[in-house]
């Protein structure tokens, strides 16, 4: 079995269409749900009145995801939206680096490619690079603090309070200071 595919896209509305769009939508996953790899879907607005919609798919591999995108059903189902619906970003992800990345923007006729996800192991040394010492200081605060706590709870707080400072802050702050060296590029101190 081959590695999840994740496919998140970013289309616009015609305004004033958002009933319509969200028939739309349930009526591609009811399709999709036909199809053997399809683990399921998902949309998100930025707000209520947004035109833009984020929608991800996920298939088991890549080949049940090519069986899905070369279906007459889903050729049926986005020819059901002509003049309505309108493709900005497509981009193809595995594994869950593209699950946590904020939307990006893009006009309607914007279709260029995304940057390609970088190397797992890059991923993981950026991810080491905050992941271990705010884990020694939540580990070295629980022990001042909750110290008497049984060893679950103490986890289950540790956990409670590093998620969101891992998601929020520490992630993305190290992520946008490591783009360079994640997308090959040389070091900033270093171009001419």
């Amino acid at each position: 079995m081959g590695v999840p595919v994740t496919v998140s896209i970013t289309r616009t509305v015609a305004s004033g269409h958002g009933d319509e769009m969200l028939a739309w939508i349930r009526a591609g996953s009811a399709l999709a749900t036909r199809f053997e790899g399809f683990l399921g879907s998902g949309w998100v607005r930025p707000a209520p009145d947004s035109d833009e919609w984020h929608m991800l798919y996920r298939f088991a591999d890549e080949g049940s995801l090519a069986t899905w995108e070369a279906s007459p059903q889903r050729a049926w189902w986005l020819g059901a939206a002509q003049g309505l619906v309108g493709e900005s970003r497509v981009e193809r992800r595995t594994g869950i680096e593209g699950w946590f990345d904020p939307p990006v923007a893009r006009d309607v006729q914007d279709l260029r490619p995304s940057a390609p996800a970088p190397p797992r192991w890059k991923q993981a040394v950026v991810i080491f690079l905050v992941f271990y010492p705010l884990s020694v200081l939540a580990n070295w605060a629980a022990g001042h603090t909750i110290a008497s706590w049984s060893l679950p709870l103490r986890v289950l707080a540790v956990v409670l309070v590093m998620t969101p400072v891992m998601t929020y802050a520490a992630l993305p702050w190290i992520t946008r200071r490591m783009e360079w060296w994640l997308q090959g590029r040389p070091a900033p101190w270093r171009r001419t």
